[in-house]
């Protein structure tokens, strides 16, 4: 059965943790294991595709006809390989440091930043966006997370996600909630009248290294924390990043609206949670197949943007999710360039981009093909207006993925204290963040 691509992208996040330290290693020692070799001709195309679907054979079949559909177009032959999630990342390193890999490639978007740093892809100059369609086609906000500010982007969104409040409507019923929290007070105060016996208001995955780091981003936006400064200096520990990690944690340390056993969490239990009604709200990225597939009806849910506070912190912003989705890239080794973004430009047009992410039940990120009623549900409606709105991208910073990792860590270490009824103190959260820049400083 098809699941949701939502399991590989979080394996893309989890993957971020080793880049820094792979780049420089790859780097240093100046080679790498040709990983696909110079194309046999300008007629031909190599292209690495993220493993989107429940297994690479799916992504085989969903992709096959579409290159075929390519060819036949342009004459240009495209040679697929999809790539788990758990080898695309070192393949891809190796790659930019032999030269020897694919033509075009797709890579998580939280990389972008840290790829581009290494000097392998092709920039999305003015012209070269140009050649694809132009940078109007794209949603800003994905666009904003495809390079680092101020510079050209190294590829272009290919599907996006974004974090909504999924909530389960029965029990809002049952417990006299006539509609879903519009402020984060008032999750926490719908919260506490859900949670009773065996049953809490909201699940998390308090184990899972990038779902904390993403949470502690957003949150942090939310209380004007920023985890890195305007030069790319890491800031982990600042009173606002303090202040908003804690609510977090506090979802289950003070306020017990989160199960203790969450803390253990890490491998998407928190869905099934919510799924099977021992949870009456999740915070997560578009899971209407999941959910599906895990037997919740359609009818039984609903979703809204994460709420705000009700009264925003001093430089607090309206973020309410991180700019999720893959991008297509293309390395700058091609011997294609041609064929390599006439393939982009097919990929991210209008039609290709409905058929792909109506598969993946993803959004697409090129704005025309937003407009297909097939993403007019209400949840997609949902997502689009997060992603239109108050949807930031994470850091994009060549650090970006030893942020995760540290103070992803960070909030794993908060949950496992709360889960064993230790106190979670502003004291208590900031030694953990000062201790995760500290390894930053130290390369981790």
């Amino acid at each position: 059965m098809h699941t949701h691509p939502l399991s590989r992208l979080r394996r893309t996040w989890a993957a971020t943790a080793a880049l820094i330290a792979l780049a420089t290693a790859s780097a240093a020692c100046g080679g790498g294991t040709p990983t696909g070799g110079a194309n046999d001709a300008p007629k031909t195309l190599t292209y690495w595709a993220s493993n989107q679907g429940a297994t690479l054979e799916f992504d085989k079949e969903v992709l096959t006809p579409e290159l075929a559909k390519f060819e036949q177009q342009t004459g240009i032959k495209v040679k697929l390989e999809v790539v788990p999630w758990t080898d695309l990342l070192n393949r891809i390193l190796a790659a930019t440091t032999s030269g020897q890999g694919p033509d075009v490639l797709n890579i998580g978007n939280t990389w972008s930043a840290s790829l581009q740093a290494t000097g392998g892809l092709v920039q999305f100059d003015t012209k070269t966006m140009d050649a694809v369609g132009g940078k109007a086609r794209f949603l800003p906000s994905a666009l904003a997370s495809a390079g680092a500010p101020g510079k050209d982007p190294t590829a272009v969104p290919l599907y996006s996600l974004a974090y909504g409040l999924y909530y389960n409507k029965k029990h809002f019923a049952d417990a006299g909630i006539d509609k879903p929290p519009a402020t984060w007070e008032e999750l926490i105060e719908d919260g506490k009248k859900l949670t009773k016996g065996d049953r809490h208001g909201l699940a998390i995955e308090g184990a899972s290294i990038p779902e904390n780091s993403h949470h502690a981003f957003v949150f942090g936006q939310q209380y004007g924390a920023d985890f890195f400064d305007a030069a790319g200096k890491p800031q982990f520990d600042t009173p606002q990043a303090v202040t908003a990690v804690k609510a977090y944690v506090d979802l289950m340390a003070r306020d017990k609206i989160a199960a203790p056993g969450n803390a253990e969490y890490s491998a998407n239990q928190s869905l099934k949670d919510f799924a099977t009604g021992k949870a009456s709200m999740l915070m997560w990225q578009s899971a209407a197949t999941s959910l599906a597939n895990l037997g919740m009806k359609p009818d039984e849910w609903g979703v809204v943007p994460v709420p705000l506070p009700a009264q925003p912190p001093p430089g607090g912003k309206k973020v309410t999710s991180l700019v999720a989705g893959i991008n297509i890239a293309i390395f700058k080794s091609t011997r294609n360039r041609d064929g390599a973004l006439k393939f982009v430009k097919f990929m991210t047009s209008d039609e290709e981009q409905k058929t792909l992410n109506k598969t993946y039940k993803s959004l697409p990120p090129v704005l025309p093909a937003q407009q297909d009623p097939a993403f007019s549900t209400p949840d997609q409606q949902t997502f689009k207006q997060i992603l239109a709105s108050s949807a930031a991208p994470l850091p994009m910073v060549p650090q970006e993925s030893q942020f995760e990792t540290l103070v992803g860590g960070a909030l794993k270490d908060l949950f496992a204290d709360a889960a064993a009824g230790r106190p979670i103190t502003e004291e208590r959260v900031k030694s953990k963040l000062t201790a995760a820049q500290q390894r930053m400083g130290q390369g981790g």
